[in-house]
């Protein structure tokens, strides 16, 4: 039930956008020749907020193009190195004769596609061979393809390493700090070739016991089988995922805005005076960054639930009870990986300290293998994209890299 209440407050939304742009457009028109605070050009800004209203699955394109680099441009095309049933490993190439140390970037699978970490890629890649795990949208995943829950994750991340050769760099943004972690523990202890030079955690909730939010907390109130009834539904039969129980992209959209509802609203009212007032390129810059927020993809049901139940109510890994396919999971295994955490002290979704517990669980690394940044005044979305991370934050990755490099 929770997917078709979804699909249609999303096709009612579809259906009040046209008339919304057109009623806008009209307005417009009659008031081209009077002042921009007129009654008339505040309905027609107000009808153009509504137009951006509403998710849709359409997915984004990273669209780089080309980047400058050495004084010249470089074109930037996107190869897939890797294909399985949940994601592909894509890659950024570039036309130069050493691109940079391999980085993986791990997108986290919470209901956006990896398009939203366009920031991170775009500051990391005049210096780096950038690689990101780009998920499939669950709903067009068949039943078929099997179920993708935490395991999975862990498994796929070490086969994206595997395939892109020894030497590699690992990067997670929040949701899959967990899973990367894990990875990485379970490659030393192999002494597999291909475990990463360095890990960068930003923003991830390795220990969620550690102040936890009003969410989290509500988490661990809630039995698991109230978010596999009312958080979980069937995709639709029209989706190639017929069948397959997901997280709605939509409704985990919803949710991250009702846990950030202030800081949206100032938002929206700012793009209301940037509409009324004629400031276009900020309009368009809101117009944007919200069609990329917008675009939600549907997470599969397993990993939603191991992520409720394995993270935030059990808390295996920061408490030492994680096992992989029945194999004890063990951060102390890393010797030789590098780990930079890095939190913001105002982050909202994770609060500090939630990612400094990597650290602790890593015992087995020397105090010099291991970093720390508490970046001030920095809410969870700052650590990844904008003006903070790429003057403050990224030049802390970059070193860390070349250091391992």
């Amino acid at each position: 039930m929770i997917y078709q209440l979804s699909q249609a407050q999303a096709a009612l939304l579809a259906r009040l956008r046209p008339l919304a742009r057109d009623a806008s457009g009209l307005l417009r028109s009659l008031h081209a020749d009077r002042p921009e605070a007129s009654p008339l050009a505040q309905v027609a800004a107000s009808l153009q907020l509504l137009e951006g209203v509403g998710t849709t699955h359409r997915k984004p394109i990273f669209g780089f193009g080309s980047l400058q680099q050495n004084g010249g441009r470089v074109e930037v095309r996107e190869d897939v190195v890797d294909t399985a049933p949940f994601g592909r490993l894509l890659r950024f190439t570039k036309d130069v004769a050493n691109p940079g140390p391999r980085v993986l970037v791990v997108a986290p699978q919470s209901g956006h596609f990896a398009t939203r970490l366009r920031g991170t890629v775009e500051a990391l890649l005049p210096e780096h061979d950038v690689h990101v795990t780009d998920w499939t949208d669950a709903r067009e995943i068949p039943v078929s393809a099997g179920l993708f829950g935490l395991d999975d994750m862990v498994a796929q991340i070490i086969a994206w390493l595997e395939a892109m050769g020894s030497g590699a760099h690992l990067l997670a943004v929040s949701q899959p700090a967990v899973a990367v972690l894990a990875a990485t523990a379970l490659m030393a202890e192999d002494s597999n070739p291909a475990r990463p030079r360095s890990l960068t955690l930003i923003g991830g909730p390795v220990d969620a016991r550690i102040t936890p939010t009003r969410e989290q907390s509500l988490t661990r109130v809630l039995p698991l089988a109230w978010f596999a009834y009312n958080a979980v539904g069937r995709v639709p039969a029209q989706y190639r995922g017929a069948g397959r129980r997901v997280r709605p992209g939509a409704q985990q959209m919803a949710d991250s805005v009702l846990v950030d509802l202030n800081r949206h609203m100032a938002a929206q009212v700012d793009q209301l005076g940037n509409l009324v007032g004629g400031n276009e390129a900020a309009a368009e810059a809101h117009r944007r960054r919200y069609a990329e927020l917008l675009a939600v993809m549907d997470v599969p049901a397993e990993l939603y639930l191991d992520t409720i139940h394995r993270v935030f109510q059990t808390h295996e890994l920061a408490r030492g009870r994680m096992a992989w396919h029945g194999r004890k999971v063990r951060p102390e295994a890393i010797r030789d990986t590098a780990l930079l955490v890095i939190e913001g002290d105002r982050d909202g979704s994770c609060p500090p300290g939630q990612g400094r517990a990597a650290l602790r669980l890593c015992t087995g690394l020397d105090a010099a293998m291991k970093r720390y940044h508490l970046q001030p005044g920095a809410g969870h979305e700052t650590l990844f994209e904008g003006t903070v991370w790429e003057a403050q934050i990224y030049p802390l990755v970059r070193d860390l890299i070349r250091d391992k490099a």
